[in-house]
């Protein structure tokens, strides 16, 4: 067996333009991987691969790529993962950082902390993830360090530590970095204080005797913590010029922990990202956790096995096949027809907790072709881009009629009808973007539907009670009834059934927490069967919700807003306009921080007016808050063949049967 290798899985973050692109770049110049460094502006990076990404210059889709760092003994290969920093594309980088072993967080030296770098930032602490940060644009005019520093560590409340300074040119083309070494007392200092509020022995250590302190044991308790989450290093530099990026490459090869592959343990990856292939196949971009991967073997994905027919491992830039990838490693799976985002190859990692890390999508919008008879093609082709964004959330009528998807802002909306037109050949045409809004149970209601009574056509009894339960519990399904009384096959279809059926509520919104009780069961021995009680669940459910009540609640954002004081007035008009309940103002300087809440529906409507209303200046930080009662009646048309109505649901039902 070949030696286990040693890997990093990077992931770059950053708010939108801070140039985390443009580092990447850098970092495989300086590994030899490309010859050429690409430009955002000229459209030929790397990680940018598709056409749409090169044309706006944003970061739409995760990319990988690969260089080496160091030789011999010591040699890491490092997966490097660019994601994208519009927060419209924020479910990208959900699905990464489940797969990272560290990151760097890169923030523009000019603009500073941005609203994007904040929730980057406490979702890396949350998951203690170990992160290096990196100050870039120190060759642009208005660059200033020593601010950005600041912001840094109050803004995002995270002990930092400076490991370089400006030497000359800060602003412009020749700015310099000097790293920060142990002859430097500031420096020194700066280690001690940091370091000591995590570790008493570093602490007893240097009461005893701060003299004989060697500058060698902070530097690895700073690899310690870096790697424990505790400490975040922060690099400063410009990824167009090279500027301090030599720093930063010891940083990443010195304090953040390599993967160095259990490839004796069971098989173990996770899917981060789905992509189709020229010939349309499905092409699984897998972290391998531990054990081996080999091409043309089965393997469990998701409980199914299958049979991987090709196999690819990134080495020195892009993926390269390969016959066997190994832990530590990413590779690219052919193969597995049914495979989707998330889905586990082999056994579950350990350790590794996997879900819902950002809010899930608060907006919606129909979409519909511009050709009449294009609505099959566009559900297929929507099909499909669901399959590498699940959180696209395609809802279609029973009777083929309408789409809609789910959404996090207009940028991606717009994405989504340049790809429908430029990849598939479907012009398209979305209506009026509006919330999605959940019902939440108000009482108790209670219903049962018995074999053989009261116009029952199905084989089965049901009773169901719907009870309230607090938000964010989930839906929790009970049994009242004894457990021997009806087949286990018939019970599970009626929980699944249970849980399909609160995706659409009275108002055909979902229903995200109640608990429902099964109170009653009964079954004809000889004809019923596990379909009778998938048919029968959602008449008795809906029933037993309309005893209950429900009211639609909508989703709400708190907001961060900064802007120039005289621009108060405006401000306060718009926000007042828009629906936003906002807090009391807090001087800044010669500015003004107001936060608040604000419809979700009404957040890009401000976002459009506020660089008239200050001048350009003024800064929003939005992120989803909570759901509050809807201001204003909202009803969701129904995909389900509501149950609601009894005799168009039964009509639905015994077709189908």
């Amino acid at each position: 067996m070949r030696p286990t290798p040693h890997t990093l899985n990077l992931g770059i973050l950053a708010h939108v333009d801070a140039g985390k692109t443009s580092l990447t770049e850098r970092l495989l110049y300086a590994a030899g991987v490309i010859d050429e460094i690409g430009s955002v502006d000229a459209g030929n990076t790397q990680a940018d691969s598709l056409e749409l990404e090169r044309r706006r210059g944003i970061t739409i889709k995760s990319a990988v790529v690969n260089f080496p760092l160091g030789s011999g003994e010591t040699a890491v290969s490092v997966n490097l993962i660019d994601t994208p920093g519009h927060p419209d594309f924020i479910a990208e980088v959900e699905r990464v950082l489940g797969v990272l072993d560290g990151a760097v967080l890169v923030v523009s030296a000019v603009e500073g902390v941005q609203p994007q770098t904040r929730v980057l930032m406490r979702t890396l602490k949350r998951l203690s993830i170990p992160t290096l940060l990196f100050v870039n644009k120190a060759d642009r005019a208005g660059a200033d360090l020593a601010r950005v520093l600041r912001e840094i560590e109050g803004g995002l409340a995270v002990p930092v530590v400076a490991m370089g300074r400006v030497s000359a040119g800060l602003g412009t083309k020749k700015a310099r970095i000097a790293s920060s070494t142990g002859d430097d007392p500031a420096f020194t200092r700066r280690l001690l204080d940091v370091l000591t509020a995590h570790d008493d022995d570093l602490l007893g250590a240097y009461v005893d005797d701060e003299a004989s302190l060697p500058y060698a044991r902070l530097r690895a308790a700073l690899a310690e913590q870096t790697r424990s989450g505790l400490v975040y290093p922060v690099y400063a530099g410009s990824a167009v010029t090279g500027a301090g990026v030599d720093g930063l490459v010891e940083g990443i090869r010195e304090l953040l922990p390599v993967d160095r592959g259990d490839t004796r343990g069971p098989l173990s990856g996770r899917v981060f990202k789905v992509e189709r292939g020229e010939g349309g196949e499905r092409i699984a971009y897998v972290r391998l956790f531990s054990g081996e991967l080999r091409a043309r073997e089965h393997v469990p994905v998701a409980g199914t096995p299958h049979k991987v027919t090709g196999l690819a491992v990134f080495d020195r830039g892009t993926a390269v096949r390969r016959t066997v990838a190994r832990a530590g490693q990413i590779a690219t799976l052919r193969g597995l027809p049914t495979v989707r985002i998330g889905d586990v190859v082999g056994h579950e990692p350990d350790g590794r907790p996997y879900g819902r890390v950002f809010a899930a999508p608060s907006l919606e919008s129909v979409v519909t072709p511009a050709c009449p008879d294009g609505a099959g093609a566009l559900h297929a082709a929507l099909a499909q881009l669901a399959e590498q964004d699940p959180l696209i959330g395609l809802r279609r009528d029973p009777d083929g009629g309408a789409l809609s998807i789910s959404l996090y802002g207009e940028v991606q909306k717009e994405v989504l009808a340049a790809t429908l037109a430029e990849e598939y050949g479907i012009e398209v045409s979305f209506r009026e973007t509006t919330p999605i809004c959940v019902e939440r149970v108000t009482g108790t209601g209670a219903a049962c539907e018995v074999l053989d009574h009261e116009g029952n056509p199905f084989l089965a009894t049901v009773g169901l009670r719907v009870e309230p339960a607090p938000a964010g519990s989930g839906v929790l399904f009970r049994r009242e009834v004894e457990l021997g009384s009806l087949p286990l096959g018939y019970m599970r279809a009626v929980e699944e059934t249970v849980h399909v059926t609160l995706r659409q509520g009275l108002a055909g919104w979902q229903v995200p927490d109640c608990t429902v009780t099964m109170t009653h069961s009964g079954f004809c021995s000889i004809r019923s069967t596990a379909g009778e009680f998938r048919a029968l669940t959602p008449l008795v459910l809906m029933s037993a919700l309309r005893r209950a009540g429900t009211v639609v609640h909508e989703p709400v954002h708190r907001f961060r807003l900064e802007f120039a004081q005289d621009a108060y007035p405006a401000v306060a008009l718009a926000l007042a306009r828009h629906g936003a309940l906002p807090g009391t103002p807090v001087p800044r300087g010669d500015a003004y921080v107001v936060e608040g809440h604000l419809p979700a529906d009404r957040v890009h409507g401000l976002e459009r007016e506020l660089p008239e209303l200050t001048s350009g200046t003024g800064v929003l930080e939005t992120a989803f808050d909570h759901h509050r009662p809807a201001r204003t009646v909202r009803v969701r048309e129904r995909t389900d063949h509501n149950p609601l109505h009894r005799e168009e649901y039964l009509l639905h039902a015994h077709r189908r049967m």
